[in-house]
């Protein structure tokens, strides 16, 4: 299925960033069916970054949103040693910004839902194998059992009310995983916060929807075909108003081993310690809730196909799944199968 620019909007907005910097500029000022619009572009979370604005104060919304993704990046960033994340890990314990501590309770929230698929203390087993730095490497299975040894959200000792958290001697947290469906979810509040008519974010693979359209329709967005991840082609298109639109894949971080040709990905289960393979090759998560579905999305892909589908079960008001197996056989969720249009067969999971 070829792109459609004059449809898919944010999900195929190209960025112009090259250099990696984490300047920001506006891309495009115009007018859409008489109300300004403006759209910008930063780089930041490791990724590049787009927002659109539609309404009277898009200007004033879009540099709101775009300081806003640079506070939050400071704040979260691992690889940041001056950020709240950084410091909680070296010290070991941190009475937590509202923000940190907001992001930290979904996360240990979504553990418990998703029975520890999601688990924002997996990063020492992630720094194992040099996702975080870059400098990756297999480590031997010893070594990924005497990390498992700290990893697991139940041993970290938090208390909501004060916002207090300490960690054993030899953890460590990211929440990397979760960060930026917080910073949709930020924006989304900006964009409500200045009136706008509608808006659009796309942080990497996370896309988010204010309202709809100017025509009055709804969002299309694309889903990433993950056989063809850099092609012009897509697994369908779904419609949306008001939605985060999330999707994660083995395709999006990986390296492949020198020695053997092997290709590992970046989604770690962190009951094993090594990259997840549940039989799912792309795993598309559409919520209200930005950072549920970011969280999902992760969770999701290391879960597999039936236990997704008895999370899904449980939890139907709240999201909806879309999601690909390695047999390239296509499942949607019911609620959404009508909202969702692909060329290929797909099965309605009801």
């Amino acid at each position: 299925m070829k792109r459609y620019l004059s449809f898919l909007l944010i999900c195929l907005i190209l960025c112009a960033c090259g250099n990696g910097r984490s300047d920001t500029y506006v891309v495009e000022r115009y007018v859409d069916n008489g109300v300004p619009t403006v759209s910008g572009e930063l780089f930041a979370m490791d990724t590049y970054m787009t927002v659109t604005c539609r309404g009277e104060k898009c200007e004033e919304a879009l540099k709101a949103s775009l300081d806003e993704i640079r506070r939050l990046d400071a704040l979260l960033s691992v690889g940041n040693p001056k950020s709240e994340i950084s410091r909680l890990n070296r010290n070991k314990s941190a009475v937590l910004s509202d923000d940190t501590a907001a992001i930290l309770s979904e996360a240990l929230s979504v553990y418990g839902m998703t029975d520890g698929a999601f688990d924002c203390t997996v990063y020492p087993v992630m720094e194992l194998w040099g996702f975080p730095s870059g400098n990756f490497s297999v480590p031997n299975p010893d070594e990924i059992t005497r990390t498992l040894e700290t990893v697991g959200s139940e041993k970290l000792q938090y208390e909501p009310a004060t916002k207090t958290v300490a960690l054993n001697t030899a953890a460590g947290i990211d929440l990397g995983g979760i960060a930026k469906g917080y910073t949709s979810d930020r924006l989304m509040e900006i964009f409500k916060e200045y009136r706008l008519k509608s808006g659009s974010v796309s942080l990497g693979g996370n896309v988010q929807f204010y309202g709809e359209k100017s025509n009055g329709e709804l969002w299309r967005c694309g889903i990433q075909n993950p056989e063809n991840p850099d092609s012009d082609e897509y697994l369908g298109i779904v419609s949306v108003r008001d939605m985060a639109v999330i999707t994660s894949g083995a395709y999006q971080r990986h390296f492949t081993d020198k020695k053997t040709g092997k290709v590992y990905h970046h989604i770690i289960n962190p009951k094993s310690g090594v990259p997840a393979e549940s039989g799912l090759t792309s795993v598309t998560v559409i919520s209200k809730s930005g950072i549920r579905a970011d969280a999902l999305s992760t969770a999701v892909f290391i879960l597999g196909l039936e236990k997704a589908k008895t999370l899904w079960r449980e939890n139907r008001d709240n999201f909806d799944l879309i999601l690909q197996t390695e047999d390239k056989t296509l499942y949607v969720t019911a609620p959404i199968a009508d909202s969702f249009s692909t060329e290929y067969a797909k099965v309605v999971i009801e």
